[in-house]
């Protein structure tokens, strides 16, 4: 009798603690919660990442473009809204109760929060050492954190470098990184920008704002420089993945690709070869693996948009976007594995396409854009974004399906595609669009649950026509999609439905520091656990469209020189710039 009240209150207790995590779900909220809504460009967040702790599910981290400690525009000139030579932009983020609430911490390090300057012409902005929303210690260590965040947990290396989950989970964040130092002297590495991995064993630290909780392995406090640098060296576009299924023989391996513009992108025909690079030590020490070929030219262009995932028996996938030779010179979504935890890796080969990139080039920015003129550039609509079931955190009940989604189309008509591998990328399904009807899509990103039961996808997409102004407005949206699918391999995944959809905003209010255009960043992102999916997208319904930046932006396109550039924080309401990331969490509609 005793003992079945033991484990009757045990059994109370667990109902409980599922029912929280249930109500703890949350279909919209915000996730840059330390962000202020104004002034420009401290306002401005975008390009979101996101990553589930597969042991511990309730946990989430993402990662942004964050500029809450760039200078307002009235710091200088009133109509320049730089930024900040020094200053960070890699934000974090946490939450513990399944997306329910997300925390932003504050570190300490080079900032430029006080840099708001007066109305007219002033000395411009002298940062200092105070409160940053950004990773700690790039400043102290003579880096400066960049765009491009992502995201990944896995299991912490124990004492004798093995790994398991009973050591603990160990956050990686990749970003882009800059030198602080101007002069080849002070470099901390050589080139324009590399890649760098910050890392954390305390997450719950980390969230609380306590810097010294990213002092974690051999590196100390510094952030590990993962790229191998020459002095032409543009790193770009990385994504991080570390092989969280323990069936793995790879288990706790890390991946990054990226890639490498080998010339500084001069002209039209920047070798930029993708790489990859491999630690097996907790990211202390990095290989670096170059899996596609150099060129760019008219014939062949490299791969880019990279994606890498792992699956039960260790298999590592990268994937990327390029062209062709064998498909015609067209673009395709390329893949490349290795079957040794990244010691090799197979020749980079087509599996999906042709893949075509919606929009038109903007004649201001030379950039693809698909909702209007002055637009979110979409270079990279078409770049592949995958998922793995690989029955994460212990791998026995994964199916190994592997997902995938991209925009590829028209002008008219920019669609959410999904495609699906149930043998290890050997034959993939049929492409075929998912987006809600009127949707035009921008970003997309999908996410399968471990056991491989439920596909969740989340994009970005535009429900108004192209516009050949800035005067009609516009429309932005987040929309998250289901769909149930199988253990059994000659199963298609299901017909998606709509869990989501989020409040529109005007991307007219979004922008560039250079004020000429609207600024989305590149991508969205997703995740799940087998009770819920998470997902993380770019949303303009706090953002004030600004009639003097649209007229300004509308001279531009049609080469008019006399439309004086406005200044935003004069001439834009308060909110102008104001892009914010927006997330939610939602149990699994079909349990």
């Amino acid at each position: 009798m005793r003992r079945f009240v033991i484990v009757s209150v045990l059994a109370f207790g667990v109902a409980l603690a599922m029912a929280g995590s249930a109500a703890a779900f949350n279909p919209d909220t915000l996730v840059t919660v330390g962000s202020p809504p104004s002034p420009f460009s401290q306002n401005k967040q975008n390009e979101p990442a996101v990553a589930v702790d597969a042991n511990t599910p309730n946990i989430l981290v993402a990662g942004a473009n964050e500029e809450v400690d760039m200078e307002a525009c009235n710091a200088g000139a009133d109509n320049t809204c730089p930024f900040t030579p020094g200053i960070g932009s890699s934000g974090v983020y946490f939450s513990f109760d399944n997306g329910g609430t997300w925390t932003q911490p504050t570190y300490t390090g080079w900032s430029a929060r006080g840099c708001h300057g007066v109305v007219g012409p002033d000395p411009g902005c002298t940062p200092t050492v105070g409160p940053i929303g950004t990773l700690p210690w790039y400043y102290e260590n003579g880096l400066v954190s960049d765009g491009d965040p992502a995201v990944a947990v896995g299991p912490k290396p124990g004492p004798s470098g093995s790994f398991s989950w009973s050591n603990g989970e160990r956050l990686y964040y990749a970003n882009l990184s800059a030198n602080f130092g101007s002069t080849r002297t002070d470099q901390s590495f050589k080139g324009f920008e590399a890649i760098a991995v910050s890392r954390t064993d305390d997450m719950r630290a980390a969230a609380s704002g306590d810097k010294s909780a990213w002092c974690t392995g051999a590196a100390g406090c510094a952030p590990v420089t993962v790229s191998r640098q020459s002095s032409t060296t543009f790193s770009d576009k990385e994504q991080i993945w570390a092989d969280n299924a323990s069936s793995s023989p790879h288990f706790g391996t890390v991946y990054v690709c990226w890639a490498s513009f080998l010339g500084q992108e001069k002209g039209n025909a920047a070798p930029a070869p993708l790489q990859v690079a491999v630690s097996h030590d907790g990211g202390d020490t990095w290989s670096q693996h170059q899996i596609s070929g150099a060129a760019n030219n008219g014939q062949r262009n490299p791969s880019d948009g990279c994606t890498i995932r792992t699956d039960s028996d260790g298999n590592a996938y990268v994937f990327g976007v390029g062209t062709s030779s064998s498909g015609g010179h067209q673009a395709f979504e390329l893949m490349s594995r290795s079957t040794d935890g990244g010691a090799s890796w197979s020749p980079s080969k087509p599996v999906v396409g042709p893949v075509s990139q919606p929009g038109v080039i903007d004649p201001v920015q030379g950039r693809p854009v698909i909702d209007g003129v002055a637009g979110a550039r979409s270079d990279l609509a078409p770049a592949p974004s995958v998922d793995i079931a690989n029955g994460a955190p212990n791998g026995t009940d994964a199916t190994n399906r592997i997902v995938m989604t991209y925009v590829s189309g028209t002008l008219e008509a920019p669609h959410v595609h999904f495609t699906e591998s149930t043998n290890h990328g050997a034959t993939w399904s049929a492409p075929r669009p998912i987006e809600t009807a009127g949707d035009r899509g921008l970003f997309a990103a999908p996410s399968i649950s471990p056991n491989g039961s439920d596909v969740y996808v989340v994009y970005n997409a535009f429900t108004t026509p192209f516009r050949t102004n800035t005067t009609d407005a516009r429309s932005l949206v987040g929309v998250m999609l289901h769909a149930d699918s199988s253990a059994d391999p000659a199963a298609a995944t299901g017909a998606f439905s709509e869990l989501h959809r989020g409040a529109p905003g005007d991307p007219r209010g979004s922008s560039a520091n250079a004020l000429t255009d609207e600024f989305l960043g590149d991508y969205v992102y997703s995740a799940a656990t087998r009770t819920y999916g998470a997902a993380v997208w770019n949303d303009t319904r706090n953002a004030a469209d600004c009639t003097a930046i649209d007229t300004w932006r509308m001279a531009l396109e049609i080469g008019d020189t006399t439309v004086p550039k406005p200044a935003p924080q004069q001439d834009c309401p308060a909110t102008f710039g104001n892009s914010d990331i927006v997330g939610g969490t939602y149990a699994d509609p079909t349990p």
